[in-house]
């Protein structure tokens, strides 16, 4: 059985690069061809053998926990009306072994503040998954398994942390934090030296981004504790994966295999869903 059990998912942003639609609507909600933005991501948890999902939350965000959970009268109904294949919808998307928690963030401090509210929720000593919802990670249509399942095993042969990484074109690289490390193949990983957020291409130790899936240990966590406010005077999650390197503990970028779609804004979330939807079968 796997070490990680819990992956930590920060909901409580505004979705200002979705406005107007996230106006009213968590953006986490906003539909991706047949399913809500979350789902997809909760799904890649679970195909992990993630199967307790903390959500870092805020007011006005409830209709992510509901969407998990049961809905008796709406059940009631599709029974009696036969509707079966419908009931069987419902039912997958919280299976039995799926545990969903949340905890508010009461201030908007960084990622690195939000993760550090779900400290509490952990054991001592407890890896943990992050997950960042805007993107969506995918496998190539032709399939080579689940990327993060892939991080949380390298967890479990080394207890080294995972932060996965794709390569972006190099005029693009101010817009991510890049790592420095020797380049490794898709599905492999390779030890880190450091993250820089947002370079200049010229400055930029490789074309490598991170992208938003990380397997860390809790000594994260003690750290973040005391995290003085970084970039954007914000709690920054990268500065306490410096600090962890710094111990001397192996950080390494997993470089991926799949496809990223980031759902963020409305390009991106357009382009997931004209691709996803004609492979799953629609006419568009």
């Amino acid at each position: 059985m796997t070490q990680v059990r819990k992956a930590i998912i920060p909901v409580a942003g505004f979705g200002t690069r979705l406005l107007p639609i996230s106006k009213a609507i968590p953006k986490e909600m906003v539909p991706v061809v047949d399913r809500p933005l979350i789902q997809h991501v909760v799904e890649e948890a679970l195909a992990a053998g993630i199967d307790e999902i903390i959500l870092v939350t805020r007011t006005g965000k409830s209709a992510i926990e509901d969407h998990f959970d049961a809905h008796f009268e709406l059940e009631h109904s599709l029974a009696t009306k036969g509707k079966d294949a419908l009931l069987e919808t419902l039912s997958a998307i919280a299976p039995p072994r799926l545990k969903v928690t949340s905890v508010r963030q009461p201030n908007a401090k960084g990622l690195g503040h939000a993760i550090h509210c779900a400290a509490h929720l952990l054991d001592k000593n407890e890896p943990f998954a992050v997950i960042l919802p805007d993107v969506l990670v995918k496998p190539q249509p032709q399939g080579q398994g689940c990327d993060l399942g892939d991080m949380v095993k390298r967890w479990d042969a080394n207890n080294a942390s995972q932060i996965m990484v794709e390569a972006v074109p190099e005029e693009e690289v101010y817009r991510y934090g890049i790592v420095d490390c020797d380049e490794p193949q898709a599905g492999e990983s390779a030890d880190m030296r450091g993250v820089v957020e947002k370079p200049k291409p010229e400055d930029a130790p490789s074309r490598l981004s991170v992208i938003g899936r990380y397997v860390l240990p809790y000594r994260i966590m003690e750290l973040l504790h005391d995290q003085a406010p970084g970039a954007g005077n914000e709690i920054q999650l990268t500065d306490a994966i410096d600090r962890l390197m710094q111990e001397g503990q192996t950080v390494q970028a997993f470089r991926m295999r799949g496809r990223t779609f980031d759902c963020g804004h409305i390009e991106g979330w357009l382009q997931a869903n004209t691709t996803l939807a004609r492979e799953a079968g629609f006419d568009i």
